[in-house]
Order: structure tokens, then sequence, then C-alpha cells
């Protein structure tokens, strides 16, 4: 994990730096830009209609005993247990699940040793996914988790959404992360129940914990982007380097990566959160639309 950068005239510095348009997913221009994330939108929607993570809105209404074609992953294991008897459990969709995307604006998120960076992989995804939830008439936010200050309230409105997916083409490259806090702050004032959609590579630590926190009330997803040198670095004896986000210098062991996604897998998953691993170097319009359709949230809830 990269250590915490210091702040103070660091910051300062963050407000001069100029800002930069992706290129590559071609260069795109707007309307080409967007077609991209209209294809992925509609690889999402293909196939996965229950899909809680697309805004269903699943609520927990009752167990009852299982019968042939039930999915096993809905089993409840508590009322099967006291009964005797398996049981499934059902839920209702009393209302559309707001949904919000939490992007990671940071520096390391543009680093790139391939053609594509985190940043602009996570720039489409954020787009499909956000398409997706408004053809289920799902409103979707948006909360940038870097320095700058980016927050939109969950909206139906296209025009909303097309606003801030244009404004996400624009990055800078020196931000701190602040993925902890944003997080923190948006548990804080969330009223009601919500979707929360995670795109970033992870390096903070203490963000992990502010998400499973989140998780309790909350649908988490972590989607987590690497870059393949980033994984090239295990076996690598003591590597000395230069973080992107602050500019300083620091010594690590090859033994383990920047961020472990088996490691940040692990601590997801034991507070009830859902990851996927996107890589850089990797195809990922098929594996993003098999992770919304095949978890066992998908089928009717945790």
């Amino acid at each position: 994990m990269p250590r915490s950068p210091h702040k103070g005239s660091h910051r300062e510095s963050i407000e001069r730096l100029p800002e930069h348009v992706l290129q590559p997913i071609d260069p795109l221009d707007t309307r080409r830009y967007m077609i991209a994330i209209r294809r992925l939108a509609d690889t999402l929607s293909h196939g996965t209609d229950r899909s809680r993570f697309l805004g269903s809105g699943l609520e927990y209404v009752q167990s009852r005993p299982y019968v042939a074609g039930d999915p096993v992953k809905s089993i409840d294991w508590r009322v099967t247990a006291r009964a005797g008897v398996v049981h499934i459990k059902e839920y209702e969709a009393p209302k559309r699940m707001p949904a919000w995307i939490l992007f990671d604006t940071s520096a390391s998120m543009t680093y790139s040793s391939t053609e594509r960076s985190k940043y602009m992989i996570a720039a489409q995804v954020a787009g499909g996914i956000a398409f997706a939830c408004l053809d289920r008439v799902s409103p979707v936010g948006l909360l940038g988790t870097g320095e700058r200050d980016i927050r939109v309230q969950p909206s139906l409105a296209k025009d909303d959404v097309m606003q801030w997916l244009v404004k996400l083409r624009k990055y800078r490259v020196g931000e701190q992360t602040t993925l902890g806090k944003r997080v923190t702050e948006l548990n804080a004032r969330l009223a009601n129940r919500a979707l929360v959609i995670v795109l970033s590579d992870f390096h903070e630590e203490g963000a992990l914990d502010a998400l499973k926190l989140m998780a309790q009330v909350h649908d988490v997803v972590a989607i987590q982007f690497q870059d393949p040198a980033e994984e090239d670095l295990r076996g690598a004896g003591f590597v000395r380097g230069e973080e992107a986000e602050s500019g300083e210098t620091f010594v690590t062991h090859g033994r383990r990566t920047l961020t472990d996604p088996a490691e940040t897998r692990r601590q997801l998953r034991r507070g009830g959160i859902d990851h996927l691993l996107i890589r850089t170097d990797e195809p990922f319009a098929q594996t993003l639309r098999m992770f919304f359709k095949d978890r066992a949230v998908l089928a009717g809830g945790r």
C-alpha cells in the first residue's frame, strides 16, 4: 500500500495542475465516448433484469418451503436449521433504490503501463452502470473520491448523467485519494437504503474499514482496477518508488503488490461486500456483466 501523503503545500499545487482529457478509447470525442458507454450499458442490461446491483431495491418479505427449481443461493439457512425443512427467502421490490457511483479520481488511477489506464476504463464502467440504472428507472448519482469536489445527487435525468460523464473525461495527475473520508461522509448523510458502487484501485489504507461499516446498512459493491505493472512487482525484492499522489519516495517489498486484490477481496467479503477485479490489459465488458448477473445477491438478496 502506498503511504498516506502529506498535505499542506501539495494541496495548493493541486489547484494549479492542468486538467488532462482522456485520449484513448480511441481518441474518443464526446459522441464516440457516449456510444461506447451505451454499448456497455446494453451489455450489462442483457440478462440481468433481476439484478439488485442495478437498482431493483429488493426487500426481504418471508421464507417459504423450497420448491424444485428454486435457486440454491436463496436458501434461508437459519430457518432451514430450525424447521428441519429447506426454506427459501422471498423478496419484493417496493421501490427503486438510488445508486451512488463513487469514482476514484486520484493520481494512482491515471497511471498506466498499457494503452488504457485504470481511470480510463473506470470512466467507461461508470457510464455503463449509470445508463443501466436509468434503463431500470433507478436514480443514479456521482461522488468523486479524489480532491476535486465532484458531487451529483442521484437523478433520473439523462442530461444530468451525461453532463457528469463528460466531466469525468477530464482528470488531474496529482490528486490524493479521499475514498475513506468520502465514504464516511456519504454514510452519515444517507437517510434511506442505497446502492453504492465503488470504482477504485484501493490505494488507501483504512478505506476498506469505512466501506465495511457502510455495508452494514447499504448495498455496497467494490470494483477494483489493476494495472499489470502493479502485479509484476511481486517477487522483485525491495523496490524504491515514488507516489503518484504526493511525489514522495518510498521503499516496499516485491512480496506484496501495491494493492493485493486477493487480500482486498478477502477483507471486503468479510464485510458482506462483493468484489470484482478488472485488469487494464484484459477485456472487461462480459466479465462485468457476469458479475452483475451471477453474484449470489442477484437472485434475491443477502
